[in-house]
């Protein structure tokens, strides 16, 4: 298992344990209070136990090094564990809904109320600072589990803070149907944040182009182009988990042996590594550079060249997706 590797996993499992004993805090509140805003919001911990073991066990198998059946590693679990995340998300925020709607029909008497109020506060505080910290993590070692899992402890603060601003009002006005309606608009936000996650989540499963990256490396690229980098196209990058599949074909002077050939791809991969580090899995195929290259081409010590150089082909998102030569405009 690798240092980022094991950072995410211990990180999850701290998620996963906060999560059982903060549910059980729930339910110890619902059990002073008879209120069904708070059963609501422990019926929603139990996703998040759900969830963060799901994300623990995700995050063993995405660590798990490649093997004969997975070639590419086991980083792509880290989708599936996001997705079934944000399902989770969503059935959370469609159950609140259910609840919210129910007790609008038959409100129940609320007792203990201020001591409730107290536990799902210090619920609420726990779940956001940890998913805070999960969201930061995932981002800082790429990982797509540990962010769903910080977003999904995030929603369930704004759907606590929801409850919690209900009761609040029911605390001082007695107006039982207000900590519903709260509840409900809360819900709406959960379902949304959910479809978000899925969606990504989606993306990544199928190999959807993700733009941003592209462009940041595209752009990284183009500043580290060297003379002897004539063309570079069919850029690929496929995300496994927190590792990426770079791939490409790189047009370099059709005269360069072997060795001055692997010496270009030495330098692109030691230019990607050094900005992306050790998380990137980088394949270069090599094409010889044809006649009609020469236009694009501003080698100046090419001791064949049979046509001037006329114009630079800048690289763009556009262009270096292609699956050809790129060739003089003019």
């Amino acid at each position: 298992m690798t240092t980022q590797a094991n950072e995410n996993f211990k990180f999850q499992r701290i998620i996963a344990i906060v999560g059982i004993i903060l549910f059980l805090i729930k339910l110890y509140a619902w059990y002073q209070t008879n209120s069904v805003a708070i059963l609501t919001d422990a019926l929603e911990s139990t996703i998040n136990v759900i969830a963060g073991l799901i994300g623990l066990y995700s995050l063993y198998l995405s660590s798990l090094p490649k093997d004969h059946n997975h070639p590419y590693g086991h980083g792509k679990v880290e989708f599936i564990s996001a997705s079934i995340e944000g399902a989770l998300i969503t059935i959370a925020g469609v159950v609140i809904v259910y609840e919210a709607i129910g007790e609008l029909q038959n409100p129940k008497t609320i007792e203990k109320l201020d001591l409730g109020l107290i536990l799902i506060c210090l619920t609420a505080v726990f779940n956001y600072v940890l998913g805070y910290f999960a969201i930061q993590k995932g981002k800082k070692n790429n990982s797509l589990a540990l962010i769903a899992s910080g977003k999904h402890l995030q929603t369930d603060t704004y759907s606590t803070i929801g409850i919690i601003i209900g009761l609040v009002i029911l605390y001082f006005t007695k107006i039982s149907w207000i900590d519903s309606v709260t509840a409900l608009i809360f819900a709406g936000f959960i379902i949304y944040t959910g479809y978000k996650i899925v969606r990504e989540s989606i993306s990544g499963i199928m190999d959807e182009t993700d733009e941003l990256l592209l462009k940041e490396v595209v752009g990284f690229l183009s500043e580290e182009r060297r003379e002897n980098w004539i063309d570079l196209h069919n850029l690929r990058i496929i995300k496994y988990g927190s590792t990426l599949h770079f791939d490409c074909h790189m047009t370099v002077p059709w005269y360069f042996n072997i060795e001055e050939g692997h010496k270009e791809v030495d330098a692109l991969e030691d230019a990607v590594k050094n900005h992306f580090g050790d998380r990137i899995e980088l394949f270069v195929h090599l094409d010889a550079c044809k006649e009609y290259s020469c236009n694009i081409c501003s080698k100046t010590d090419c001791p064949v060249r049979k046509h001037p150089f006329q114009e630079k082909i800048n690289w763009t998102m556009e262009n270096v997706s292609l699956n050809k030569k790129h060739n003089s405009s003019l």
